[in-house]
């Protein structure tokens, strides 16, 4: 499949030219939290017109991004999963958000929130100077979104669903005490004190957790 070239050689440019595509970007994103079948993705972003999804996943398993699996019986289930190519744009997808979210205040008049977005705004605000040696795992609830975070020995890994076994469980009652956390604006104990979070754990560990995850 053609794609555009931009006629310099130049590894930006080169890069451009496999993920600069619209929509590109946020498949991979997606895909950073794991196997997702074509559902999965048009679930994970609902703007995206269809063709598109198709047209965005064939290029992106034509530059050795993305691949196809077949999930085993009794799922018989057909998964796109990233290369290790692919999963080396992590930390530029990182910084891009980290950016980006400099420029962010509330959600635009019809933006969706997706548990996808909200883990790669996990990813986005990790801080592993914060967290060296550290080891930890939490549980986020936010409304019908559970994010699983674990951090072992300051290595971050961040999946959608439940934790098998948390540390501590960070559950949003109203308002939006996980972004307020996040950015510093509340702490833990204002969190606590007005209701807005509910936990279950040891609750010393949400000032680890505001720490580690710091916009």
């Amino acid at each position: 499949m053609a794609t555009r070239e931009y006629g310099q050689f130049c590894g930006l440019a080169r890069a451009m030219e496999v993920v600069g595509e619209r929509w590109a970007v946020l498949i991979v994103r997606n895909l950073l939290s794991g196997p997702q079948r074509y559902t999965d993705l048009r679930r994970g972003l609902p703007a995206i017109p269809t063709n598109v999804l198709s047209t965005r996943l064939k290029q992106l398993e034509e530059a050795g991004l993305a691949t196809r699996r077949a999930l085993p019986h009794p799922e018989r289930a057909v998964v796109y999963v990233l290369t290790d190519l692919g999963r080396d744009l992590e930390p530029a997808l990182i910084a891009l958000g980290r950016w980006g979210t400099r420029t962010m205040t509330e959600p635009r008049p019809g933006e969706a929130i997706t548990a996808e977005s909200v883990a790669m705004s996990f990813r986005t605000a990790y801080r592993p100077e914060a967290a060296q040696g550290a080891t930890a795992g939490f549980e986020v609830r936010m409304g019908e979104i559970a994010i699983c975070l674990q951090i072992t020995n300051g290595e971050l890994a961040v999946g959608i669903g439940t934790h098998p076994a948390p540390d501590l469980v960070i559950e949003r009652q109203f308002g939006h005490p996980v972004r307020e956390l996040m950015s510093g604006s509340k702490t833990p104990d204002d969190v606590l004190a007005d209701g807005s979070v509910r936990v279950e754990g040891d609750p010393a560990l949400l000032s680890r957790f505001a720490e580690m995850f710091r916009f």
